[in-house]
């Protein structure tokens, strides 16, 4: 398995693990599924009342899709429409209103944004740090943009989107612009965000969810508006599979340098 849940009655507190630590965390299609079902699977759990999102080991969350995973994905002609096997791995995307809380060690990028983007808030250790590849690589960054503009100042998200693979954003910045709650030591995040879940599991869980939902009906008009735009703006901005391998290619023999925003 992929994907690990962990359930602690005790507490209610699940944690639901990206466990492909030699792939940095990266997503394959049994891992989408996976995530879709367990998230679905929660709605049903009452003993769960709270979930931590976390990645296994200490060098990354997730790195966004395994690109060997995705590469015969057909997809459709129309640029009104486009097969995501992403739009699905959040809990939001599944109708869970439980809060989910991220853990963030390492790197976080590109399609974690999907995870993040649907969490309640994120925690994050100090080696964390945030960056968005896909104009580096010819794609256009639409719907990881736009769930990460709901989360920072708009100059933030613009930067973190357009420069790629050329800056990284430190934890410490993610804290101090606020795309991160909470900052804690090197491998801390996990067990602050348990600490976290388990405050909000002993709540009344009816008046919890509720807040949740509250809280994502003050930004949901605006990113059902925004994520309606994606898939066209994807058919039409990104460049053919072929000539995104070939600067795949050569970023990975390490022709740009990256900067790390502190």
């Amino acid at each position: 398995m992929t994907i690990t849940v962990e359930r602690d009655t005790g507490t209610g507190v699940a944690v639901v693990t990206l466990d492909r630590p030699a792939r940095h965390n990266a997503l394959t299609l049994a891992m989408a599924r996976q995530l879709s079902d367990a998230w679905r699977g929660f709605r049903y759990e009452d003993d769960v009342r709270a979930i931590v999102v976390t990645g296994a080991g200490q060098r990354a969350f997730c790195t966004g899709v395994d690109r060997t995973s995705v590469a015969e994905l057909p997809q459709p002609a129309s640029p009104f429409t486009i097969d995501d096997p992403l739009l699905a791995i959040g809990p939001k995307s599944n109708d869970l209103w439980k809060p989910v809380i991220a853990a963030v060690e390492g790197m976080a990028c590109g399609g974690a944004f999907y995870l993040l983007g649907e969490a309640e808030f994120l925690i994050a250790g100090e080696g964390a740090e945030f960056f968005d590849p896909h104009t580096t690589y010819g794609m256009v960054s639409a719907y990881e943009s736009i769930l990460m503009a709901q989360r920072m100042p708009y100059g933030e998200a613009a930067r973190m989107a357009l420069m790629g693979t050329a800056e990284r954003i430190s934890a410490e910045r993610a804290h101090t612009i606020g795309l991160v709650s909470e900052l804690t030591v090197r491998g801390g995040a996990l067990a602050a965000a348990r600490q976290a879940a388990a405050t909000l599991a002993a709540y009344p869980t009816e008046a919890v969810q509720g807040t949740v939902r509250a809280l994502w009906s003050a930004r949901e008009p605006a990113r059902s508006q925004a994520l309606a735009h994606a898939p066209h703006l994807i058919a039409l901005g990104n460049l053919p599979p072929e000539r995104q391998a070939g600067l795949f290619t050569r970023r990975v023999k390490g022709e740009e340098a990256e900067v790390r925003i502190r």
